[in-house]
Formats: C-alpha cells, structure tokens, sequence
C-alpha cells in the first residue's frame, strides 16, 4: 500500500475530532438538531484549523444515509464517497485554479439539476478569495436564492479580499488559530498511536512552529518520525535550521553587555554551521522577546507565553536583570530593520556582521541616564538632569556652546513638552507679591526654546503677567510675527504655564500701546524704590528706527538662507554683508 502523510491519515471525520474550534462546532450541530441548515456558509480563519475538514464533517452530516445527524455512520455509500474524496454530490472546487468567470459560469449550469443519491448538492470552494471580480458577480444571484437542496460552503484564508456583496449572502463562522496545548495533546496522541519516540519538549517546539495550525504541525512530526532514537528539540532545531536556546543565549550575553568583538566570533561558529543570515537574527530576534516577556512578566505567564523550560526562563530572568526595558525593545526594532535589509541586499553576510556589531555597541548607549542628559542639552538647558537638583535663578551667560545648541535644537522642534520620565526639575513657583520684572525674569527662564528666549529678551517687554493674563508686546512688527508662529507661541504658553501651575495659559503678544504703563503700574504690587528695577525697560524704538530695522530684515529675504541662518540673525541682532 502507498503510504498515507500523517495529516490526511488523522484527518478528522466527525465534528467532535475536530480540535478547538468548540464554538463552529457547537453551532453546526445545532443547526442540525434544528433543522436550520442555511443555503450558504463562510468558513475564514488561518490555515490549518480546520476549514475544509469541517466543511466536508459538513456535507457528510448532511447527506449520510441515516442524516441529517451530528453522527454520520461513516459507512454509508455517501459517508464513503466523501471521505475518499469521490462524491457525486458534494463538489469540491479549487478557486485558485477556476477563477475566471467561465468556471463561474460552468458551476451555474450544474447547479440548477437535482442531487443524484444524496439528500444536498453542496459545492465547496476553496480559497473562494481567489475568484476575480467578475467570477464573484456571476455567483450573487445564485448564492443569494440558490435551488432548492443546493448548499455552498466557502472557505478562504483572507476574508478581507471576499466582497461585502457575497459575505452579506453567507453565514460566517470564524476559525481560530488552536492552542498550543490542544495541539501538543492531538500531537501526543498521533506519536503514541504511530509509536513515534519524541520528548514533549519537542512537541512544544513544533507547536509553537506551527503559529496556531494543526496540519503544519502534523506535517513536521512525520517528517521527525524518520529519524532514529528518542526525537528532541534539538532534532527540530537542525531540521528546520534553528538555532538552540544556547547558542542564542551566549550571543545574547556579548550583545547586551556591549562585547561586539566576543559577539563577532560567537557569529561567525553560527554562520559557519550552515546557518542563514535572516534565520540567524529572526531566531535572535525571538530569544529577545522571550526576554523581554521575562523581564516584565512573573515566571508563571513567561512559561505559558514563551514555552521555555524553568531552566531557560530562570537563565532569561538572570540576564534581564542587567537591561531595562526600553533597552530589549530597542535591540528588537534593531533587528527587524536589519532582517528587511538582508532580504533586499546581494551580501547578506555583511550586514549581519554589521548588525551584530551595532548591536553590541549601541546597548550601552541607551541608557536611560545618558537619554535624559542628551535630551537636556539638546533643549538649551546645558544642566544635567541627573547631576543637579534645580536650575538656577538667572540665565547662564551666552558662551560658545550657548551659541551653537540653539543650531541644533532648531530643527527637533524641542519646544514640544518631553515625556514625563524625561521631564526636568519642577520649577519654584512665583512668590506671591513680586512685580512684573521680577516675573519676567522667571518667565524668560522657564522658556525652553533657546531663539525665542533671545527674540525675547532682546524685543519683547511685559505689560501684565497674572495667572489670569500675560500681555506681552513686541517692539516692531517683523519680530512679532516671529513670535506669533505656532512653536514659538506654544513655547511662551508652557513657559507661563510652568510659571503658574497651570495649563493652557491666557497669552497676549501685540505691539506696544500708548496705556501700556498704566497697565504696568496698576499690576505691580510692589511700591517702587529709587533702587534701579533688576532689569531696566529698554526705550522706544522711534519710527525712523523701526522703518530701518524693516529695511534690515527685509533685506537678506531676497536671497534664500538656511533655517540655521536666520536664527543667528535673530538672535544677535544681525544682518547679511553682500
């Protein structure tokens, strides 16, 4: 006899041999039961769940000689002709290879005759989301009021391809993936009935293999059962070019403890034993999450979710220890972005080496305290978080590396407020009773964007600062607009928010008004001193000034500068030489 593959041989014939699926199941025999058998279905789901097994299960129940029943006798003439696939009434048709829309037509013709020795003419398509367009608008009339005793059965893996107009004419049953643990039992069961000698370890690797389907798993074991002895994990891990927790935990350990050159020679023993470059990181990329779920999970859900032993779950647990989290994820979304470049490139080779080593290398990098002080001098701040507990009181003096931060923090838009994780110190709030110089000074330092903090200080003057309302003014038009655009307005807002305590703060900016003294005046509380104020008013521009700062600006508009240009210009008051 020719041999039979393990997965047609244990293909189910009853609903209940069906694994999982216990609400389809449940539901068909109801139907059943009720005599409620409906003319069209839709079977969608992964493959290897179950589908067109349930459909034939289906169609036998329907059309067994002592049927309809949830229990066909599997004897019958039609229970045989199904089971051998030679049924005269129960059509099976592959819609990957009768697409067209004369196939679609041709099963029209055929279904307007009775059935020949059964109770149902049932058609079952498969991959019925390979059907073109027009093959689809063929099938509507029929699928929506077919003959009486015709049944479709549809089935397909991609539901999202089927058209609305077709899956509104059928009921549907989703298939899911099935468990690993109801696979690694159905598994157990066919070893132990074909006396296959594996370890179940090794069943639990084929069915994590098998993402949720019962014939890729089934299929895998009988390519095992050949070999010789007691069938390991190690076995599985050679035939399907895996590599074993070992190898990937040693490779781990140089990478994370940022040992590119130990990590190099570890990869070159893997790729020298045959392993591809792709399989290498995607396996690394799975230890990674196994990591990372030991990392934050207790051991009880990180031996459900991985399927590690308490060995390697203990080995997983001692070496995240080390790392934090945001490290793992950022050494996972490193390697799916070198597993797309060796697909496309002609030497995979080299970018694996290159991988690994910026693997290695950027670990250490991530840390989160050197994150906070990057993020700090990339605000202009020029403070380390880590280091100090407040900032000072008074702007630092403008030096060099004051002057070339702005540069670099321009284009990151650093205004926007950071994470909270990254957030600096909390400012001292204003004491109650200080005048407006005294708040415009806490108000300057609270903004974080270098360039507006100068356009500021250099043209803007304060007429009212209240938790109420702040009423800036800006000394000429070209410097208000300026300010008026959206980072620099929102940077002032959170500066006046940092100031009170609050969100969303009322913010004015205009040009100067003939009443803004009075205003100044009535919102100071405190009586003034012949004490010069801490930050003199600077005096009105007069027109003639303000006419050749326009003409100034305006100027070097004609020729096209880099951002980086104009906000040097900004900032120190100056102007291009032709």
């Amino acid at each position: 006899m020719n041999y039979i593959p393990l997965y047609r041989k244990y293909r189910p014939q009853k609903l209940e041999e069906v694994v999982g699926q216990e609400h389809i199941k449940k539901a068909l025999k109801n139907a059943i039961e009720l005599d409620k058998i409906s003319h069209a279905y839709l079977f969608t789901g992964p493959r290897g769940t179950g589908k067109t097994s349930t459909a034939r299960i289906f169609a036998k129940s329907l059309n067994c000689k002592q049927g309809p029943t949830i229990s066909p006798c599997g004897v019958c003439e039609n229970c045989i002709d199904i089971t051998n696939s030679t049924p005269m009434d129960v059509i099976e048709i592959d819609a990957a290879s009768n697409r067209k829309v004369e196939d679609a037509q041709n099963i029209l013709e055929k279904v307007m005759y009775a059935p020949v020795n059964s109770r149902y003419k049932i058609y079952i398509i498969d991959e019925v989301h390979m059907l073109s367009t027009t093959a689809f608008n063929a099938l509507l009339k029929t699928l929506e009021e077919p003959p009486k005793n015709v049944i479709f059965i549809l089935a397909t893996t991609e539901v999202h391809k089927v058209l609305d107009t077709i899956k509104s004419r059928c009921q549907r049953f989703d298939f899911k993936r099935i468990t690993t643990d109801d696979i690694v039992k159905h598994l157990r069961f066919i070893s132990d009935s074909e006396k296959i000698n594996i370890t179940d370890d090794a069943l639990y690797t084929i069915a994590k293999n098998s993402a949720g389907g019962m014939r890729d798993s089934i299929a895998l074991l009988d390519q095992l059962s050949v070999l010789d002895g007691e069938i390991s994990t190690e076995n599985i891990n050679n035939l399907l070019g895996r590599l074993s927790f070992d190898t990937l935990n040693f490779l781990a350990d140089k990478v994370v403890n940022s040992k590119p050159q130990e990590a190099l020679h570890d990869l070159e023993n893997i790729y020298n034993s045959g392993n591809e470059p792709v399989q290498i990181l995607t396996n690394f990329m799975d230890y990674l999450k196994n990591l990372l779920i030991a990392k934050n999970c207790s051991k009880e859900i990180a031996l459900e979710i991985t399927q590690a032993n308490d060995a390697q779950i203990k080995a997983l647990t001692e070496q995240a220890q080390n790392l934090e989290t945001h490290q793992i994820v950022f050494l996972i979304e490193k390697c799916s972005e070198y597993i797309k470049e060796l697909k496309l490139t002609n030497n995979p080779r080299l970018w694996l080496e290159v991988g690994i080593i910026d693997l290695a290398n950027l670990t250490e990098n991530t840390k989160l305290v050197e994150l906070q002080n990057r993020l700090a001098r990339l605000e202009g701040s020029g403070v380390e978080p880590v280091k100090v507990a407040a900032y000072k009181t008074a702007p630092a003096p403008v030096t060099k590396p004051e002057i070339m931060k702005p540069i670099q923090s321009e284009p990151k838009k650093v205004e926007q407020p950071p994470q909270e994780e990254f957030s600096p110190m909390p400012k001292s709030k204003p004491v109650a009773g200080a005048d407006v110089t005294a708040l415009w000074g806490q108000l300057l330092e609270n903004v974080q964007s270098a360039p507006t903090r100068a356009l500021l200080k250099q043209w803007g003057a304060p007429v009212k600062i209240s938790a109420e309302e702040t009423v800036l003014t800006m000394k000429n038009e070209i410097f208000l607009n300026q300010v008026q655009s959206g980072s620099k307005k929102q940077s002032i807002i959170q500066a006046v928010d940092s100031l009170f305590g609050q969100a969303d703060s009322n913010v004015v900016i205009r040009l100067p008004q003939a009443g803004d003294d009075a205003v100044r005046q009535v919102t100071t509380p405190i009586v003034q001193t012949k004490t010069a104020p801490e930050k003199p008013q600077e005096p009105e521009i007069e027109p003639e000034e303000i006419q050749q700062i326009k003409q100034e600006v305006k100027k070097p508009e004609t020729v096209i500068h880099s951002d980086n240009v104009k906000m040097v210009m900004d900032l120190f008051d100056g102007k291009i030489i032709e």
